[in-house]
């Protein structure tokens, strides 16, 4: 197997997608926490298609257009690769949601991290079940339960960020950081596989059913790109969390002056 066919690229790009999805992320969870009902909901949604969609699912199709069996056909299979990303988005907006929800507590961040980091591995392997080869393919168990706990750490670290992370420079310290946890339960996962360890008597399939990648993967990146920049613009317009603190300052000195007085 080569999981590096154009060699630094992809792995590049992955990271580069996980850095941009992980911002967002930690930008769109920010202003979730200085927000409540309604507003809260939409903000959360959009970090959790940040962090969910392009953070993790597109890094992970990113560095999957690296992988080829030389010598086999690679195929995928289109509801269950788009099943992984409603999942992966899914997890993270749960996640984010019992995370933010629970405020500074301890077992609320570990069972949203548990939660996600769970998730986001059944998304890897899910999206992996959608890849199909006439190279039979197995997993080792052993290094399967450590990018688990991999996953399950590094969402954790993820939440914890959104909860905590504030000002331009924490921003930038934590975006590579988590960028490479993804990045690094990717290919820990991708590590576990093997290529032809076939059983006895059994044979390779001779025909594989599915799409090409570049056929698919091609458009959906381009799509989950573009609502990418879409988000970026709607974070870059919208007042930060100190101006949102300030709006709701002045809006209570407002209230107070302009409210009923008493004996009025």
């Amino acid at each position: 197997m080569n999981h590096f066919t154009y060699g630094p690229l992809t792995p590049g790009l992955a990271f580069l997608m996980s850095c941009t999805g992980a911002c967002l992320g930690l930008l769109c969870s920010a202003r979730a926490q200085a927000t409540t009902g309604a507003v809260r909901a939409r903000w959360l949604a959009l970090a959790a298609l940040s962090l969910g969609g392009t953070g993790i699912w597109v890094m992970h199709f990113i560095a999957m257009l690296g992988f080829s069996i030389p010598g086999r056909q690679v195929r995928y299979d289109i509801p269950l690769t788009l099943a992984s990303m409603a999942l992966s988005v899914l997890v993270v907006g749960i996640g984010l949601a019992l995370a933010i929800g629970g405020g500074s507590r301890n077992s609320t961040l570990l069972a949203g991290g548990a939660i996600t980091g769970t998730g986001v591995g059944g998304m890897h392997y899910l999206g992996m079940a959608a890849m199909k080869t006439s190279q039979p393919i197995t997993y080792d168990p052993r290094i399967v339960a450590l990018s688990l706990v991999v996953a399950i750490i590094a969402a954790t670290a993820a939440l914890w960020a959104a909860l905590h992370v504030r000002g331009v420079k924490a921003t930038v310290a934590a975006v590579p950081v988590m960028g490479l946890a993804v990045t690094g339960m990717h290919y820990i996962g991708m590590y576990a596989m093997r290529a032809g360890e076939t059983a006895p008597g059994s044979r390779a399939l001779e025909h594989v059913h599915g799409t090409e990648p570049t056929q698919f993967f091609a458009p959906m990146i381009t799509g989950i790109s573009l609502v990418t920049l879409i988000i970026l613009v709607i974070v870059a317009i919208w007042p930060d969390v100190e101006q949102m603190a300030d709006d709701r300052d002045f809006d209570m000195r407002v209230n107070r002056l302009t409210g009923p007085h008493p004996g009025a």
